[in-house]
């Protein structure tokens, strides 16, 4: 049984290690993905799932699968002033189309708990993570643009930091320096 460690975190305290498992429910055959709360404690409100392809595609007998996230769409009450903050103060310099051509890295997706506190408000049902090359930096140029961001930074050993802003729709969004 393989492991492997992500920035899925669970609560405030944290990542961790997610076990891999037989899981089955979409179809005939079971597939493999890692389905094991990670963070402070099992069963504690807010402890995350991670799931993941561990298997090389060639062994996933024939299952058709998803290439990657092609989108990620919110609702807003001023969609283009949110989509301004965006481009404003993370940088996201998305088209006209909303078509961003990201950087090449990891992805991670992590279910949670529906009691989590880690999202921010209990009604953000999920939570972007975005992946930048320096956290204070952009924390910093957070701030200076009046952003509201969390005072609090997280670290996890072999996975990078973490730090949190709010758009001004009251979406929590995280940012992730890898290791």
């Amino acid at each position: 049984m393989s492991s492997m460690r992500v920035p899925g975190p669970a609560g405030r305290g944290g990542h961790g290690t997610a076990p891999a498992l037989e899981a089955g429910g979409c179809g005939a055959s079971a597939v493999r993905v890692d389905a094991t709360p990670v963070g402070p404690s099992r069963g504690e409100a807010g402890v995350g799932v991670v799931a993941a392809r561990p298997d090389p595609p060639w062994q996933d007998g024939g299952m058709e699968r998803v290439l990657g996230i092609g989108g990620y769409f919110m609702r807003a009450d001023d969609p283009a002033a949110l989509s301004a903050w965006y481009r404003d103060c993370l940088g996201l310099d998305a088209d006209e189309n909303g078509l961003w051509r990201q950087e090449p890295g990891p992805t991670v997706f992590a279910a949670f708990e529906s009691g989590t506190d880690y999202f921010g408000s209990r009604a953000q049902q999920t939570m972007l993570n975005f992946r930048v090359r320096d956290l204070d930096a952009m924390l910093a140029q957070l701030r200076a643009k009046g952003a509201d961001v969390a005072e609090e930074t997280q670290d996890m050993e072999g996975v990078g930091r973490f730090g949190w802003v709010t758009d001004p729709e009251g979406n929590r969004v995280e940012l992730w320096q890898s290791a």
